[in-house]
């Protein structure tokens, strides 16, 4: 649509100006290697899931890179069932849920401290709990198991009657090596926030608990729920700390239950894919319930300058 200007002249169109769309050809080549890198870091996960519906013997005599004749449930229903996994998922979800509310709990707290209260040593302290992070845990393998030994609960903590050989060992050490992470990440998050909220409610007479909780905690939700799935996620698949902490077979984690499903002699790898799945279902689970709130955290600030 053109309006005639005064002078008699072709008048500039009244079309809406907007940011340039990126050629149609080039959106197609981005799609295209997003797609095939997709399916290289999924293709792992679909040679398993077809694993676990074919007989042994088809893919003994076939290969697993074959075309499938025979699909069934058959193999998910023994690996559930030989392998004790139910009791395992069960100790999985003692220590990882509260490992991670407890995580969140003490790092958001000292976030808050190091980001809003001007903290005298805040950032020496971020510093330090950032730096724990690159110990390898396997340096403090030894001294926590002697020290695990030597330390004492009463019967209604531990049936082992000291911090070896329970739960609270696992909680214990999970907590410690993931709450710097979380500290680091919330902090930095915590800065972006506007300061004009904060001071406004300082002005109405709001107390730091306030301040933290009904303030700066809702609008850490996305960053929260990120570091949630992320936590879970790394504490569930955790195997290292229970197998030394742990004695007790039956306090074993659900990682540890797919031991279960290799013989002496001979192992189904159909029946052990099997396994894998069913154990890796609760964080695909988890990650799909957060998604929202994980892709939001990811993108936090991206547009900031």
């Amino acid at each position: 649509m053109r309006v005639p200007s005064r002078a008699g002249g072709p008048a500039p169109s009244l079309r809406s100006s907007g940011p340039p769309r990126p050629p149609r050809r080039g959106r197609f080549g981005v799609h295209l290697f997003l797609s095939a890198v997709s399916l290289v870091f999924l293709a792992p996960l679909l040679l398993a899931v077809l694993a676990s519906l074919r007989p042994y013997e088809e893919t003994a005599e076939r290969g697993y890179f074959s075309f499938p004749e025979k699909l069934s449930f058959d193999h998910y229903r023994e690996a559930y069932t030989a392998s004790g996994m139910g009791e395992h998922f069960t100790n999985t979800l003692i220590v990882a849920v509260p490992a991670v509310l407890v995580t969140l709990f003490l790092a958001a707290f000292t976030a808050f401290a190091v980001a809003r209260l001007d903290l005298r040593g805040g950032v020496a302290l971020l510093v330090f709990l950032t730096a724990g992070n690159l110990l390898p845990p396997q340096v403090l393998v030894t001294p926590l198991y002697v020290l695990f030994l030597h330390v004492d609960l009463p019967w209604w903590m531990s049936d082992s009657m000291s911090l070896y050989d329970s739960y609270w060992a696992v909680i214990l050490v999970n907590i410690g090596f993931q709450v710097g992470f979380c500290v680091f990440v919330l902090a930095n998050f915590m800065r972006t926030l506007p300061k004009e909220v904060l001071e406004a409610a300082i002005v109405d007479g709001a107390g730091v608990w306030t301040r933290f909780w009904r303030i700066t905690l809702p609008l850490c939700r996305p960053a929260l729920a990120a570091l949630a799935t992320l936590e879970f996620t790394w504490i569930y698949n955790d195997f290292l700390w229970a197998l030394i902490f742990i004695s007790d077979p039956g306090k074993l984690p659900v990682t540890s239950s797919l031991n279960n499903l290799r013989g002496q002699f001979f192992t189904d790898h159909n029946l052990l894919a099997a396994g894998s799945v069913l154990v890796a279902l609760p964080t695909i689970l988890v990650f799909l319930l957060l998604q929202r709130h994980f892709v939001a955290g990811l993108t936090l600030g991206s547009g900031k300058g």
